[in-house]
C-alpha cells in the first residue's frame, strides 16, 4: 500500500481577493469621507491665516512680510518640539520627571503623540536604543498581563456560569462580551472624557472623547495634548495620572478585543482565511496546543482533575 504524502492545502484564493477588495474599498471610502468633511475647513482656515498675516503687516509698517515669515517659521519649528512661544520659556515643562515618564509611556506603547521629542543627538540615539529593547519588552509585558486578566474576567466567569447554572456558552459569551465592551467604554472613554472636559479649559466633551479614543487605540495624532491648561501646582501629578490611565486603559481595551476575538462568530470568519487542514484540526492536535495554564484554569473552574481514562 502506497502512503500518500499529506500536503497542506491553501485557502481558496477568492477569499483573499474578496478581503483585499473590501479593504481597498474601505480605504477609499475613508479617504472620500475625510476629504469631503475636512477640505472646506482647511480652505477656510488657510484664508483666515492669510488674512490675519496680511492685516498684521498692514497694521505694523515696521515689520516686513519676510521678517514675519521668518519669525513664524521659528515659532512653528519650536512648537513641533513641544516648546510654545505663548508660555514662559524658562519653565522646563517637557522634560520634568512626570513629563519624561509620560513621554516614555507613549513611546513604548507606540502611541507617540509627537509633541515632545528629543532635542539633542544623544537623546535621539538613546531613544532608538531604548525603544529597540523597550517595545518588545512592553509587548511581552502586555501579552502576559492581558492573558492573565482575560482569564480572570472572561474565561473563568463564563465557564463558572456555564458549569454552575447551566447557561449555554454561546449566548453567554456574546452577552459577556457586550457587557465588557460597554464597561470598558464607560470606565475608560466616557468617564475620563468627563474629567478631561472639566480640567482642560479649551476642550469640549467631544474633543475629550476623541483624545481618549485616539490615545487608547495607540493612534496618538498629537493634536490634543493634556496638561496645557492644568494648574501648574498639580501639573506633575496630573501628568503621572494620565500616564497610569494610558497604560491601564490600553490593557482594558486589549482585554475587550481579546474577548471579542474569542467569540465563535469571529472565529468562524477567521477560518475562511485558513487552510482546509487548519479548519478541522484533529483531536490530538487540539490536545497538543492546550497549554498547562489553560488546562489548570479549566480544571480549577470545574473542580475536577483531568484523567487519562477519558473516551
Amino acid at each position: 500500500m502506497v502512503r500518500t504524502l499529506d500536503v497542506p492545502k491553501l485557502p481558496r484564493a477568492w477569499n483573499y481577493v474578496l478581503l483585499l477588495c473590501c479593504y481597498f474599498l474601505f480605504l477609499v471610502l475613508g479617504a472620500l469621507v475625510f476629504g469631503a468633511l475636512e477640505q472646506p475647513h482647511e480652505i477656510e482656515l488657510r484664508r483666515q491665516v492669510a488674512e490675519a498675516r496680511s492685516n498684521f503687516t498692514l497694521g505694523h509698517g515696521c515689520v516686513s512680510d519676510e521678517g514675519l515669515r521668518t519669525l513664524l517659521e521659528e515659532v512653528l519649528a519650536a512648537d513641533n518640539y513641544g516648546v510654545s512661544a505663548l508660555q514662559n520659556g524658562s519653565a522646563s515643562e517637557n522634560w520634568s520627571f512626570a513629563s519624561s515618564l509620560f513621554f516614555v509611556a507613549t513611546v513604548l506603547t507606540t502611541t507617540g503623540y509627537g509633541h515632545t521629542v528629543p532635542l539633542s543627538d544623544g537623546g535621539k540615539i538613546f531613544c532608538i536604543l531604548y525603544t529597540i529593547l523597550g517595545i518588545p519588552v512592553t509587548l511581552f509585558f502586555l501579552a502576559f498581563i492581558i492573558r492573565q486578566v482575560t482569564t480572570l474576567v472572561t474565561v473563568r466567569p463564563i465557564h463558572y456560569a456555564h458549569v454552575r447554572w447551566g447557561f449555554p456558552q454561546k449566548p453567554l459569551a456574546v452577552a459577556h462580551a457586550v457587557i465588557l465592551a460597554l464597561t470598558v467604554t464607560g470606565c475608560f472613554i466616557l468617564l475620563p472624557a468627563t474629567i478631561f472636559w472639566a480640567v482642560e479649559d479649551d476642550w469640549n466633551y467631544l474633543e475629550s472623547i476623541y483624545f481618549c479614543f485616539i490615545s487608547l487605540s495607540t493612534i496618538g495624532l498629537g493634536d490634543y495634548i493634556p496638561g496645557k491648561a492644568s494648574n501648574p501646582l498639580l501639573k506633575e501629578l496630573y501628568k503621572f495620572s494620565i500616564t497610569c490611565y494610558l497604560i491601564i486603559g490600553l490593557v482594558a481595551m486589549l482585554v475587550a478585543l481579546e474577548t471579542l476575538y474569542r467569540l465563535q462568530e469571529i472565529r468562524h470568519f477567521i477560518r475562511l482565511f485558513r487552510s482546509s487542514d487548519n479548519q478541522h484540526p484533529r483531536k490530538e492536535d487540539l490536545q497538543s496546543i492546550l497549554t498547562e495554564d489553560e488546562l489548570a484554569v479549566v480544571t480549577e473552574a470545574s473542580g475536577t482533575l483531568p484523567t487519562s481514562d477519558g473516551p
